[in-house]
């Protein structure tokens, strides 16, 4: 197992130099996407409308921040199980999206398929949320605030602890 300290935007070197095992400390630009939001972006490529993400240069983290606490920049951030987003996948590898993080495995279509679009699948250990929080610098809600939980959140992160699963 090796240790990576990697900012994103990641380049396809980054992604290629990474073994299934190794640690990483994710710093940069991130945003939440869970099921309702999948399903809205998904909508959104389906209709040739434009992204408001570049998919190629951030990464998409399967959760949904609970509020903060004060003082604190965002609440818990526990991953969510990502096979649920297994359905809506594809067409985000289609448009660049090359990371993902969640927790738990991935079908072997969605396996095959990121290895193919030379992308990479992350998994930060779920029940310490409160842990991953102190590495959010930022989030603001940034689309689909009416989907509460499942909005699309813009976080920054530092150092964001994460475990290479398939890439």
């Amino acid at each position: 197992m090796q240790i990576h300290k990697l900012k994103l935007p990641l380049s396809a070197p980054d992604i290629s130099a990474l073994k299934a095992g190794d640690k990483v400390y994710l710093s940069g630009e991130i945003f939440t996407a869970r099921d309702q939001a999948h399903k809205r972006i998904v909508k959104a490529i389906e209709e040739s409308r434009p992204l408001l993400i570049d998919l190629s240069k951030t990464a998409i983290f399967y959760c949904g921040p609970s509020p903060a606490a004060p003082g604190r920049v965002c609440g818990a951030i526990g991953p969510t199980t990502s096979s649920r987003m297994d359905g809506l996948t594809l067409p985000l590898l289609e448009q660049g999206l090359k990371v993902m993080i969640g927790k738990g495995e991935r079908s072997e279509e969605v396996a095959r398929a990121i290895k193919e679009y030379g992308a990479v699948y992350l998994t930060a250990i779920g029940g310490v949320s409160a842990v991953l929080a102190r590495c959010i610098v930022s989030c603001e809600t940034f689309l689909w605030p009416d989907l509460g939980a499942e909005a699309v959140f813009r976080m920054v992160v530092k150092d964001l602890p994460c475990y290479v699963a398939i890439v």
